[in-house]
C-alpha cells in the first residue's frame, strides 16, 4: 500500500473541509478525486503531505505515518514518509528572478539522487526544455503549471499528488498532463490527482473518489463506475442525487 487514509478529517472554523475520508492507493494506480471547488479535495491532499494538521483520522505513506490523531508523530518517521512524494498543490513554488533550470537545481539540492541529467529529462517531459534558461517571471500561467509539474516529478516519486494540474493549460497541455500521469503510473508510481472536470478524470484515472461538501460519496474503480453509467459525469450526478436523498431522509427522520 502506497497511501492510506482512515477517517481523515479536517474542519475549518466555517465547518467546511473534509470529513471521514478513507482511501487506499496502490503502486500503478491513478486515483482521481472528483468534485466541485470547495468539496474538500485540496484539503485531503494537503493533509496527505503534512501541509495542514487534520482534526481526526490518520495518514500513512508506504508504512510510515504522516499523521495519527491518537499518537504523537516522530519527526524522522514524518520525513521518511514524505521522502518518496512529489506534489503540486495549488500554485507552484517558483522563484521568478531565476531561470527554469535554476529553479529545478535549487529543488534538486533536497534530493541526493537528482542529477543534472534528470533535470534535463524532466524539462523535456513537461515540454519546457526550450525555455530552460529563461527567467520564470516571464512565464505564462500554463508554463508555470508545467514547471510545478516538473518540480513534482523531479525525485522520481513513488507517490505523485497533483491538485488540478490542468489549470491554465490549453487542450494540448491537458493531453500532455494525462500522458505524464499515465507514464508515471506505468513506471510504478501511485498517483492521486484532483479535478472538478469529470471528463479529465475519466480519461486518465484507474479509480475515482467523488467528493461533495467535504464528504466522500463513493470510491471505486473506473471500470465499476462506467459499468453502471455511460459516463463518469452521469455516475457522479447519480451518486450526488443519492447522497442528497440520504441527507433529506436523515433530516426527515427516515421518511421516504
Amino acid at each position: 500500500m502506497v497511501l492510506q487514509t482512515t477517517n481523515l478529517t479536517k474542519l475549518y472554523k466555517n465547518n467546511r473541509g473534509a470529513r471521514n475520508v478513507s482511501l487506499t492507493l496502490q503502486a500503478g494506480e491513478i486515483l482521481g478525486l472528483l468534485g466541485p471547488n470547495g468539496s474538500g479535495k485540496t484539503t485531503v491532499m494537503k493533509a496527505c503531505v503534512g501541509l495542514l494538521r487534520p482534526t481526526g483520522g490518520n495518514v500513512v505513506i508506504e508504512g510510515h505515518t504522516v499523521w495519527d490523531n491518537d499518537n504523537p508523530i516522530n519527526g524522522r518517521e514524518f520525513e521518511t514518509a514524505l521522502s518518496g512524494v512529489g506534489a503540486l498543490i495549488e500554485a507552484p513554488a517558483l522563484f521568478d528572478r531565476i531561470t527554469a533550470r535554476k529553479n529545478l537545481q535549487l529543488a534538486a539540492a533536497y534530493y541526493p539522487d537528482v542529477t543534472p541529467e534528470r533535470i534535463d529529462e524532466v524539462l523535456r517531459a513537461v515540454e519546457m526544455a526550450p525555455y530552460a534558461d529563461e527567467k520564470v517571471g516571464g512565464f505564462s500561467l500554463g508554463m508555470r503549471q508545467r514547471m510545478g509539474l516538473a518540480l513534482a516529478l523531479l525525485n522520481r516519486p513513488r507517490l505523485l499528488i497533483l491538485d488540478e494540474p490542468a489549470n491554465g493549460l490549453d487542450i494540448e497541455g491537458m493531453v500532455a498532463i494525462r500522458d505524464i500521469v499515465k507514464t508515471a503510473a506505468a513506471e510504478g508510481a501511485a498517483v492521486l490527482i484532483s479535478s472538478h472536470l469529470a471528463h479529465e478524470i475519466e480519461l486518465c484515472a484507474t479509480h475515482v473518489g467523488m467528493m461533495y461538501e467535504g464528504a466522500a460519496l463513493n470510491f471505486c474503480s473506473m471500470e465499476d463506475a462506467l459499468a453502471s453509467s455511460p459516463s463518469l459525469e452521469e455516475f457522479f450526478l447519480a451518486e450526488l442525487a443519492r447522497y442528497r436523498k440520504g441527507n433529506l431522509q436523515s433530516e426527515g427522520g427516515g421518511a421516504a
